[in-house]
């Protein structure tokens, strides 16, 4: 029987630490020395503790310093330069013999995916008869570490722990290299990496970062642009998915609501309540009148008819109110509080002046011409709109420009209140090809004006979210990468158009996966137009150092493609991470007053315009040629035709499925 090694996993993170659920590094590399370890190890279950210098030292003496001590400590998190950044500190103290081949070995690996591996600060070697090395924070960049050395690591445990050199040794370098399943003449003992989509962003010291549970093998990856066009792909690495299950991909990666206090202003339209909003007071705070007319005394019926004397006056201003007695009356003009000790009030219409004060300028004396003035007619109650401590807005309710939201805030006098974040947008356009739709002169060969970028900064703004304008960039790796990482920092979600083909010069999926360490969660969708349509996510450590998640939209550079994935793709996220319940276009079912073909692969969305007709019924008829290209094909289309898959047309009168992307006009059958 064989010995197993003994490893122990020791996390290192203050999140983690307390909400250990949110640890996602731990359980993955518990699986990789499972799946890749050669049935080698026999792994403890991870340990977590913050981001402190004695917490951490504390874990490595207990774990190295006494009879029972594990062959392999690897730890994850705090390798990288944020402040609270300190496990090379922690570790590097303890070690009796450092081993900068392994290290060298990490980063060699790291290096091949992004130049910023530079920015991690591992550390290895031995202590007593224990090897420890520290891996980044992030799940992808711990387990591309760990699987970059993993094949060797037996070997140096053995001798760590003082087995015999010569016999460890016995049969040379070529024995060790097959025991170790790795080749002098292959890079994959150094680095595993080069033929798999295993990719990290090094974000060292967080772990709630989303990974594929497929084996790397499996994975698709995108092409290295340092190979050139003779090793790109001829055919794309993704699997072509259903809309439907892209559009659930998209939902499961997108953020959760993110709840703020907010000035309860204009610009509050379009937000999504994170509350119940509770009235802080009566609406109306007094008895007040609903009509203009005269407040009176009934203290029994039929016992209004008569001549009475106009004692005083109450406008709606607001201010002190005389008590009126019995056997008088008080003008009062719509919304005023009623006096003290009416009852109800007459309308002016019931009256008639009867005498006017000596200078004739006022009221003397007014007849009331009916008795059925009954107690309390005419007169709005304290609370009969809104009751003090009343639910008058719920959780998830949206605020619109029409629905009377906002005004029903101020009117119970919350001056702020807790809504969802909604999200900054940048638009970014790519390709070499792309000019400003408004650059002077006429286009050089080859040259595309920019039409994406203003129709899609337009759409987006229009459904009330903050746009930022990211500009066009070039077809250079480093260009891209740069405007990339820089609008990390400013926006939450990024919409890029054009680079997710399979041309050498795409480069839209290589930066995401290979430079930013994101995760493409799909890269085509069996839909047409938009099938390269690509979404990814990126993790991202922000200002105050705690971990994030920004998404990634790289739509098709063709006009009608982008604009329909937009709505199709973009817009269910943007309302998701907003707190919408609705999520989505509505769709409606409309008549065809034209015969229209599907396409036999894939699911098509034809650009349609839909009306309202006499029939009582929605007609639609499509915009003309539908070629993705064909920006002329937007042009008055405020719906989309869902055309399902499959040879066949379907004719004039048919019913079928419409998503509305704009109102509804009418039209006459």
């Amino acid at each position: 029987m064989v010995n197993l090694l003994r490893a122990a996993i020791l996390i290192i993170s203050d999140t983690a630490s307390a909400a250990p659920a949110s640890d996602k590094a731990g359980p993955l590399l518990a699986k990789i020395f499972v799946e890749d370890g050669n049935k080698a190890w026999d792994v403890e279950k991870p340990c977590i503790v913050p981001d402190d210098v004695s917490r951490i030292q504390d874990v490595i003496h207990d774990w190295c310093d006494n009879a029972q001590y594990f062959n392999l400590v690897v730890t994850s998190g705090g390798t990288g330069f944020a402040q609270k950044d300190h496990t090379p500190e922690a570790i590097g103290p303890l070690i009796d013999k450092h081993a900068p081949g392994l290290v060298h070995a990490m980063l060699a690996a790291s290096m091949q995916i992004t130049p910023f591996a530079m920015m991690s600060r591992p550390v290895a070697g031995v202590r007593k008869n224990t090897l420890i090395v520290t891996l980044p924070g992030s799940p992808k960049g711990a387990t591309e570490n760990l699987q970059s050395i993993l094949k060797l690591l037996p070997h140096a445990c053995l001798q760590a722990a003082g087995g015999d050199s010569r016999s460890l040794h016995s049969g040379g370098v070529k024995k060790l290299e097959d025991e170790a399943g790795v080749s002098s003449k292959s890079p994959e003992a150094v680095n595993h990496c080069h033929d798999h989509s295993h990719t990290h962003s090094h974000r060292h010291g967080g772990h709630d970062v989303p990974r594929a549970h497929t084996k790397p093998a499996d994975r698709p990856m995108s092409n290295d642009p340092q190979a050139g066009p003779t090793r790109r792909y001829r055919e794309s690495p993704y699997p072509m998915l259903p809309v439907e299950l892209a559009t659930e991909l998209i939902l499961k990666h997108t953020p959760l609501p993110k709840p703020y206090q907010a000035t309860v202003v204009v610009n509050l339209v379009g937000s999504v309540l994170a509350e119940d909003v509770t009235a802080g007071e009566a609406v109306p705070a007094f008895r007040a009148s609903i009509v203009d007319g005269y407040a009176i005394i009934v203290t029994k019926p039929k016992d209004s008819k008569g001549v009475f004397p106009v004692s005083s006056v109450s406008h709606a201003a607001p201010g002190e109110v005389e008590s009126l007695q019995a056997g008088r009356v008080a003008r009062i003009t719509t919304g005023a509080p009623l006096p003290p000790g009416a009852t109800s009030v007459v309308m002016v219409e019931d009256t008639i002046l009867r005498s006017m004060t000596e200078d004739g300028q006022e009221e003397n004396e007014i007849e009331v011409l009916t008795n059925d003035i009954e107690p309390n007619e005419n007169v709005r109650e304290v609370g009969s709109d809104v009751r003090a401590g009343e639910i008058v807005l719920r959780k998830g309710d949206k605020i619109t420009a029409v629905g009377g939201e906002l005004g029903l805030l101020a009117s119970v006098g919350r001056a702020e209140v807790k809504v969802y974040k909604k999200s900054v947008v940048g638009i970014l356009s790519t390709g070499d090809e792309i000019i400003s739709h408004s650059r002077p002169g006429p286009l050089r060969l080859g040259e595309v004006r920019d039409s994406n970028r203003p129709t899609i900064m337009a759409a987006v703004k229009s459904w009330g979210y903050e746009v930022v304008d990211l500009g066009i960039a070039s077809d250079t790796p480093g260009a891209l990468e740069t405007t990339l990482r820089s609008a990390l920092r400013t926006v939450d979600v990024i919409i890029t158009t054009g680079g997710v083909s399979m041309g050498e010069l795409d480069l839209l999926k290589p930066t995401i996966e290979r430079s930013l360490g994101g995760t493409i969660h799909f890269g085509r969708v069996a839909m047409k137009p938009g099938k390269p349509t690509t979404f990814a996510t990126v993790p991202f450590k922000n200002n105050a150092g705690d971990d994030d998640t920004r998404l990634i939209f790289s739509l098709p550079g063709n006009p009608a493609s982008a604009v329909v994935t937009l709505h199709l793709f973009v817009l269910p996220s943007l309302l998701a991470a907003s707190g919408e319940k609705e999520q989505g276009l509505p769709k409606v079912v409309v008549v065809l007053d034209e015969d229209v073909r599907c396409d036999e692969k894939r699911a098509e969305y034809q650009r349609a315009t839909v009306s309202a007709s006499n029939d009582g019924l929605l007609h639609a008829v499509t915009t003309g040629g539908q070629r993705s290209s064909r920006i002329g094909s937007l042009k008055a289309a405020n719906a989309l035709l869902c055309l399902p898959a499959g040879a066949g047309v379907v004719r004039v009168g048919e019913k079928m499925a419409a998503l509305l992307m704009g109102q509804i006009g009418s039209g006459s059958v």
